[in-house]
């Protein structure tokens, strides 16, 4: 079996335990490659030959990961070393035994909703390929004031929101900025698509969740600069009357699960800090 492991360039931690890992499956016959998780161009070169990739690192990562390797159907395990981790499988004390389950084939495959995004200036494409594992939201720039945003789904007028942005989210997404900004929580193996506003004044403060083949344009009205953001980390300028398409990629990520089928809730709890 060939593995890849990805260090966190920012976590110091993570580059000494990559290098143990890799020993350890090098010693049990395993061909192994380890990489950073911040070069990209590396990443994509070794994706084919790959079986299984492991990240050392928290939820951006992840969510760099999971872009990454969605269309080649590689799956990820993920070791925790960020703050809440939730997407990440193991703690950095469990690898081992993480590690054994795995080569053992003693795992499941969770895959998980990404969106993909197309940026238009009137007939114009001014970006695509852009794909998201946890949101899509387009918002104001610098300055504090409102965008207005029309929203359509599936061809069909919505509202126009009057606020600080509106976000186009995953499942996985829900936990996340759609969450803090008082978003449903979804199942992460939904095909469904979270809709709602940043702060919204005087329009539509609900969120929707919208069936799992919307397609999701919003049009930006503003006579100052707003700004696209996917997964928090791209972004691109817009411009007054630039239409923002979201809707589901062909390509899911996928995730290595040891845990029972019913983890998500006891996990989101442990997270929270709260108790069922």
């Amino acid at each position: 079996m060939r593995l890849g492991i990805l260090h966190h360039p920012k976590i110091e931690a993570s580059q000494p335990l990559a290098r143990e890992i890799a020993d350890w499956l090098t010693a049990r016959g395993h061909e192994v490659w380890v990489g950073s998780s911040w070069d990209a161009d590396a990443i994509q070169r070794q994706l084919e030959r790959l079986d299984i990739l492991v990240t050392l690192g928290g939820d951006g990562t992840l969510l760099r990961a999971g872009r990454a390797t969605a269309s080649d159907h590689v799956p990820i395990l993920g070791v925790n070393m960020g703050r809440l981790g939730f997407v990440a499988e193991v703690q950095p004390a469990e690898w081992e035994e993480a590690m054994t389950r795995v080569l053992a084939g003693d795992y499941w495959v969770e895959k998980r909703l990404m969106l993909q995004v197309e940026v238009w200036r009137g007939a114009e494409l001014i970006a695509d390929g852009l794909e998201a594992l946890n949101e899509v939201v387009v918002s104001r720039g610098a300055l504090a004031r409102v965008v207005r945003i029309t929203a359509e789904v599936n061809g069909g007028r919505i509202t126009t929101y009057v606020a600080d942005g509106v976000i186009v989210s995953t499942p996985t997404g829900s936990t996340a900025y759609a969450l803090a900004a008082g978003g449903p929580i979804l199942p992460p193996e939904l095909r469904n698509i979270l809709l709602l506003p940043i702060a919204p004044h005087l329009s539509l403060a609900r969120p929707l969740v919208l069936d799992r083949g919307a397609i999701v344009t919003l049009t930006v009205q503003t006579d100052h600069v707003a700004i696209l953001t996917v997964d928090g980390q791209f972004l691109i300028d817009l411009d007054d009357g630039d239409r923002v398409i979201a809707t589901a990629s062909p390509h899911l990520a996928e995730f290595i699960r040891l845990q029972p089928r019913s983890y998500f809730y006891r996990t989101l709890m442990e997270r929270l800090r709260l108790t069922i």
